[in-house]
């Protein structure tokens, strides 16, 4: 299979391709469910088409707690079908569809009752390994297993004595969302998928009461184009209800929105060798290992405000640092924070006011001929969300059409990758990286890492780490522009890396290398570069104020300081 490029000259041919002819499947949204959907539909051989209104995972997609779970706590609401499927895609996403990017990641809950609670506890995790293990694709996990409180204080030094009698060790798995949809939205364009960022939607084409097409504008090249498809799917997550309203159509369902904040510390801040799940009156709190960092979340609280960015206040912060401290021996201060961020889940409005309790399912919905809306769910099970949408679409379609084959389709840097880990010592004698780098860029890229090294091999001055961000190479901000359809200096610092979260400054330091290290590949000029520049430092900015507003209309009218587009 070739392999995909997503550069500027690309996205250009992509959009005078979706204009040129009718698509038998345009998809609205570039998410996690919309990469999910086009994949799917290109996979099946139909004609395909993607357009994403800002950049790739730029919304819940690139903002969730960076699990590959079952969802433990579903299991004491007994709510066994979502945990199973849930489960069968872990499997699935682990050992054959994205092993370079899936990975195992351990957890303590500690135990706070002696007797009744080990034993409630236990048989929940105990169900969780055998639901995993029956559904045929959960063997490679470890089983939980039970600690002592000497134990536990023994794989985690990091908690308070008195915070546990005991504890329970389990495994789910994590993946960095963003790179994830990336990977996914290239390899739909392997499969022939036509696929454009920047590309958003601003009116859909209608043939009496059969909805035709959309009205797409250009962000970035300010043309308007019309794309036209037999079948247009909506996936949109949380503007889902603001998609329909430009039809003029209200939807068979609504969709509400729940803010989850996450925050990051050093890893040397906390310490355990292993992942953290405590229980909150709400929900659960997650400590989660992420590279040299810990993500401490996450939050549920209804958010009717500016979806775009949503905002973290002080508030906000201050829960999970009180809760988080109630464990800690040596508690975390705002001065430990290094990033923050803030999601939003699609939640289907149900009839409970508590954003918790709003159903984490997802539904298909067919309002009008022409066009289908997928909406709710849980990242975990994006594959199955898109292809319950594919399959509703395809009623709409004249012609036979294959069954959904994505349970066999590997990502984009998933074939080869098992050989080159094991090879990795050798490709870092041939590059003269240490061996390090390589294990880093081969659970970014997997077999694709190879196409990054030639990069280096062209320039070796793209082999050095970033000044300021040294978890990364110079080369991984050239090839974001060139291979992965990053278009602003936004894109590379928050999504295609996660410096933006992952330095104190935000990633402000490195802000001007990492442009010019753009520049060349997106044909930017000086006065772009300082556009570019001016527009990050006002968006972080705008984050650290709206941080220390005391609630959510206060941070909100902080965060939207910040102009949302750099002007070209």
């Amino acid at each position: 299979m070739k392999t995909a490029i997503l550069g500027p000259a690309q996205r250009a041919e992509a959009l005078a391709r979706m204009a040129e002819r009718e698509l038998d499947i345009l998809v609205v949204g570039g998410g996690v469910v919309g990469a999910g959907t086009a994949l799917d539909a290109a996979t099946r051989g139909l004609s395909t088409g993607l357009v994403e209104a800002r950049d790739w995972a730029s919304g819940t997609s690139s903002r969730s707690s960076k699990l590959i779970h079952g969802g433990l706590r579903y299991l004491e609401m007994l709510d066994f079908a979502l945990v199973r499927e849930a489960l069968k895609e872990r499997g699935l996403l682990l050992e054959r569809l994205a092993p370079h990017l899936v990975k195992p990641v351990p957890f303590l809950y500690p135990l706070q009752r002696k007797g009744w609670e080990r034993w409630y506890a236990g048989s929940g995790v105990a169900l969780y390994d055998a639901m995993s293990v029956s559904s045929g694709h959960g063997r490679g996990l470890p089983v939980h297993r039970h600690l002592s409180q000497k134990r536990a204080l023994r794989v985690a030094p990091c908690l308070k004595r008195d915070a546990l009698v005991g504890a329970l060790q389990y495994y789910d798995a994590q993946m960095d969302d963003a790179r994830y949809v990336a990977t996914m939205v290239r390899t739909a364009a392997a499969y022939g998928a036509q696929v454009a960022n920047r590309a958003r939607v601003v009116g859909f084409l209608r043939e009496g009461e059969r909805v035709v097409g959309v009205r797409v504008e250009d962000v970035e090249g300010g043309g308007d184009y019309e794309i036209r498809a037999q079948q247009i799917v909506n996936a949109t997550g949380v503007w889902t209800d603001d998609t329909q309203a430009l039809i003029g159509e209200r939807g068979q369902f609504h969709v509400r929105a729940s803010k989850g904040i996450h925050l990051v510390v050093p890893k040397d801040r906390i310490h355990s060798s292993t992942g953290l799940i405590l229980r909150t009156e709400k929900s659960v709190l997650f400590v989660i290992p992420w590279g040299r960092h810990w993500i401490v979340g996450t939050t549920d609280t209804g958010w009717d405000l500016d979806k775009a960015h949503p905002a973290a206040s002080s508030a906000d912060i201050d829960y999970l640092l009180e809760h988080v401290n109630e464990v800690l021996a040596t508690p975390l201060t705002r001065d430990d924070v290094e990033g923050v961020y803030a999601g939003l889940r699609p939640l289907l409005a149900g009839e409970s006011d508590a954003t918790s309790k709003l159903s984490r399912e997802h539904t298909v919905a067919h309002p009008l001929p022409g066009l289908v809306v997928v909406a709710g769910g849980k990242y975990t099970t994006y594959r199955v969300m898109a292809k319950d949408a594919v399959d509703e679409a395809v009623h709409g379609l004249d012609q036979r059409v294959a069954d959904c084959v994505t349970e066999d389709v590997p990502l984009v840097g998933a074939e080869g990758y098992k050989a080159l880990w094991n090879a990795r010592a050798r490709i870092a004698a041939r590059t003269g990286l240490h061996v390090a780098r390589i294990e880093h860029l081969l659970n970014r890229y997997g077999s694709l890492t190879e196409e990054l090294l030639e990069l280096v091999v062209a320039d070796p001055s793209l082999g050095e780490p970033l000044a300021h961000a040294d978890d990364y190479l110079r080369a991984e901000a050239v090839y974001a522009c060139t291979h992965e359809g990053a278009r602003h200096l936004d894109d590379v610092l928050t999504r295609r890396t996660r410096i933006s979260i992952e330095t104190f400054d935000r990633g402000t330091r490195s802000a001007r290398e990492v442009a010019e290290l753009m520049a060349p590949a997106l044909g930017w000029d000086d006065d772009q570069i300082e556009k570019e520049i001016a527009h990050y430092q006002k968006r972080v900015e705008a984050e650290r104020e709206s941080q220390r507003q005391p609630d959510d209309l206060t941070a909100d009218a902080a965060r939207l300081g910040a102009p949302d587009i750099v002007p070209l």
